[in-house]
Formats: C-alpha cells, sequence, structure tokens
C-alpha cells in the first residue's frame, strides 16, 4: 500500500469513527454556520488573491445575513495539509476546503472526505456548469466524478526586472544557453540573477519540472512504464538544473517560497520562476515591482522538445462529504466563481478566471497578466506542476526531494534520478 493509500485509509477510518459517535444536531436558531479552510492568513496578508477570498466570505455573510454565515479557518501555506489532516482525523472536516489538483486531491476523495458534485452540477446547477471555461474540471475529475471547484487558473513563468536587465544590457533569453549567459551577465553586473526557493522544494521543482519537459520527458510513458526516471531526458535535465543553480540567491537552500518571491519583489534579484499568482502577491507588497516586471516564457532546450508547453494549475474547492450545509456551500462555491469575484481574480489579482463569461481589462489588470496572456496565446500544450503530475503526493515528494538533493550536492544527477526510479520500482509499477 502506497503512503497516498495509507493516509487516505487512515482519514477514512477516522470519519466512519467520527461518524459513529456524533451526535444527532439539533437545529440551532440564526442562521446556517459553514466553515472555510484556507492557506493564508486573512486577517495579516498583503496578497491580492487572498484579499479577494476575504471580500467574497464578506459579501457571502452580507447578502446571506440570518440564513447562512461563513467562518473562515485559516494557517500558513506550508502547514495547510497538516492541519487539514487533522481536522478530518477528528471529525471537524471544514465544510468546505481549498485543495491542489491532482494527487493532492486524490487524499482527501479516496479518504471519502470530498462529495462528488458531478449531479450538483450537471443537473441541479446546469446553468452554474455552463459558466465554467470548457475543460477546466479534467484534473478535477476523479474516476468519472467531479469532485472540485476551481476558482482561478495560472501559468509559471518567468518573472524579470526589466530595469536590471536594461542596466546589465542583457535581452530576455529564448534558449536555455541563453538563459546562462543572461545570469553570467547579471552576475558580472553585481545582480543576483534568479531567486528560488529550495527550503519549500516544489518551487525548485518547478524549475526542474521545465527543464524535463523541455529536454523531452515523457510523464504518460513513465506511468506505463514505458520509460525510465533514468533515462537521458531525466538525467540531463537534473543537470541542467545543477548548473542553472550556480546563479540563485546565496540563501537558496533554507529561504521559504515567501522569502525567495520577497527577494524578487525587493528588486535584490533579477529573476523568479513562479505561477502567475505571484503577481497578487508581489503587487500586494510592492508599489513599484508592477512597472518594472517583465514576464517571459521558461526557455527551450535546443535540440529538446516543444519549447511552447506551459505549466498551469488551478486552486479548487472541494466540499466536505459530511457536510449537513450543502446548501450553504453550494451558495458559497457559487459566489467564488461568480462574475464579480472572477473579474476582481483577473483585474486586481492577475489571475485568469475560470468564468468564460467574464470579460478581462486588461487596462485595468495588472500588467503582468497581459503578459502571462500572450505567452499562452502562442502556448502549444500545457502541463501540471510535477509534484502535482506523478502516482501519488509521496511520489511527486520523491521528485523535488531528489531535485533538492541535485541543487545541495547530496546527489549526482545519474544517482537522483536512480533514487526516483527505486521509490516507481517499489512503489507504482507493478
Amino acid at each position: 500500500m502506497t503512503k497516498r493509500r495509507l493516509m487516505a485509509a487512515v482519514l477514512s477510518t477516522a470519519m466512519a469513527a467520527s461518524a459513529l459517535f456524533a451526535a444527532v444536531p439539533v437545529q440551532a436558531e440564526g442562521p446556517e454556520e459553514i466553515t472555510w479552510m484556507f492557506w493564508d492568513d486573512l486577517q495579516a496578508t498583503t496578497d491580492t488573491t487572498s484579499l479577494g477570498y476575504a471580500q467574497v466570505l464578506e459579501r457571502f455573510n452580507a447578502e446571506y445575513e440570518g440564513q447562512y454565515h461563513v467562518t473562515a479557518i485559516t494557517t500558513n501555506l506550508e502547514e495547510y495539509d497538516g492541519k487539514l489532516n487533522a481536522l478530518i482525523a477528528a471529525g471537524q472536516t471544514p465544510d468546505v476546503y481549498i485543495c491542489n489538483p491532482g494527487p493532492n486531491m486524490d487524499v482527501y476523495v479516496e479518504a471519502g472526505a470530498a462529495a462528488d458534485l458531478t449531479d450538483i452540477l450537471t443537473n441541479q446547477e446546469a446553468d452554474w456548469y455552463a459558466t465554467f471555461t470548457d475543460g477546466i474540471f479534467d484534473r478535477m475529475t476523479y474516476d468519472g466524478k467531479i469532485m472540485g471547484i476551481p476558482t482561478c487558473f495560472q501559468a509559471a513563468c518567468v518573472y524579470y526586472n526589466t530595469e536590471m536587465f536594461a542596466n546589465a544590457g542583457v535581452d530576455v533569453p529564448t534558449t536555455f544557453d541563453e538563459l546562462l549567459t543572461v545570469c553570467q551577465t547579471l552576475q558580472d553586473a553585481g545582480y543576483t540573477p534568479i531567486s528560488c526557493s529550495a527550503g519549500t522544494a516544489w518551487c525548485l521543482s518547478m524549475i526542474a519540472g521545465y527543464l524535463c519537459d523541455r529536454q523531452g520527458a515523457d510523464l504518460n510513458a513513465i506511468a506505463a512504464h514505458e520509460a525510465n526516471w533514468t533515462d537521458d531526458v531525466f538525467v540531463q535535465a537534473a543537470t541542467k538544473l545543477q548548473t542553472l543553480s550556480q546563479y540563485f540567491q546565496p540563501t537558496a537552500a533554507g529561504d521559504s517560497n515567501d522569502q525567495a518571491t520577497a527577494a524578487f519583489y525587493n528588486e535584490e534579484a533579477a529573476m523568479l520562476v513562479q505561477g502567475s499568482w505571484v503577481i497578487g502577491q508581489m503587487n500586494g507588497a510592492s508599489d513599484t515591482i508592477e512597472d518594472k516586471c517583465g514576464v517571459f516564457q521558461f526557455p527551450a532546450i535546443e535540440g529538446g522538445a516543444d519549447p511552447n508547453r506551459t505549466i498551469v494549475k488551478t486552486d479548487n474547492l472541494l466540499m466536505s462529504s459530511t457536510t449537513e450545509h450543502q446548501d450553504a456551500v453550494i451558495a458559497l462555491m457559487k459566489m467564488f466563481t461568480d462574475e464579480t469575484a472572477q473579474k476582481y481574480m483577473a483585474e486586481v489579482a492577475g489571475k485568469f478566471p475560470i468564468n468564460k463569461n467574464v470579460e478581462i481589462d486588461y487596462d485595468v489588470a495588472p500588467a503582468q497578466l497581459k503578459y502571462v496572456q500572450d505567452i499562452m496565446a502562442n502556448a502549444t500544450g500545457t502541463l501540471g506542476f510535477y509534484n502535482e503530475s506523478l502516482d501519488s503526493v509521496e511520489a511527486g515528494d520523491c521528485f523535488d526531494n531528489a531535485m533538492v538533493d541535485v541543487f545541495l550536492g547530496n546527489q549526482t544527477p545519474e544517482e537522483a534520478c536512480q533514487t526516483i526510479q527505486t521509490y516507481y520500482e517499489d512503489n507504482v509499477w507493478e
């Protein structure tokens, strides 16, 4: 049994036990109370995405005053999964909670902690379902069932300081070799070329995932065991990560995602590889970065694969399978995806709306969003984050940690790829 299935089994058992001992609910006076769990502090944040979510909660409580009321349960991103798992195990599953796609969602589905939304969307709320962007539910579908609601859509790109580039006399690189040259020139000019977090492993592995894809890796072939992690494409990608990492900030090994991002918007580094959720984070924290922040697609590898594929993801809402307030939860989910919320998400937070009826005014929206949109307009395909695209959460962790070991010098690229290969041989492939 993989760790993911073990976790799902543990959570499922805990949920069953809590249901056996649950008290018969007593109808209380006043509005129906629901909880929503999120991975940021809505009181202390400057992230414009989080502030937009806070506005949704305020609007919901005002519009449904006397009928429904939502309270947020918040924590930081690094502790989110652990705290959510603890609540589920204690029989206190939030009525609705945010979740990443892929195997991260699968854990809660397999544990029975997430409600099947298929009938609600396709029958009861067909008009609502019709507002969503075509294909947006693909990674929220498990065994043919829709298990989550997306709130926004993001793409991973390279953010760069146009002023630093101009001062160093460098242009936007289109190939990996050009990227290395740009990094060296920036460094010679006294700038830190790239800010990256290896302390938050998925940040580093996002770069590794792009290198694997540009090198020509095929995750479908890996899943079918028609390819191996020890194949040259993966070894070459890990080697290129090792080469590129010499241009990271000196504190990259211990820096968190927030610290690495702050180094960019505080103009301590020239480039940052991140998802477009970072637009809301950087613009919310800095009054100056928007005017000097450009965006470019992760470069090609000469002789490699299609360079116009883009890493994308959605933020998603899951409804507890044990909630006693389904109508209230659906009303809240609908508000997260209505035109008011979605227009804010684009024009303030800089994320793409998943409501296809929303028209973005790019003159109002953050400048970086239009740059990302231009990249997406030329995209020939998409892929997920590697840690959200492998067999399980544990497989994603294995990849992430192996890439961190390459960065730290704890393993050679060949050894790191063998580590992932061994994990798959022991836990995934039959």
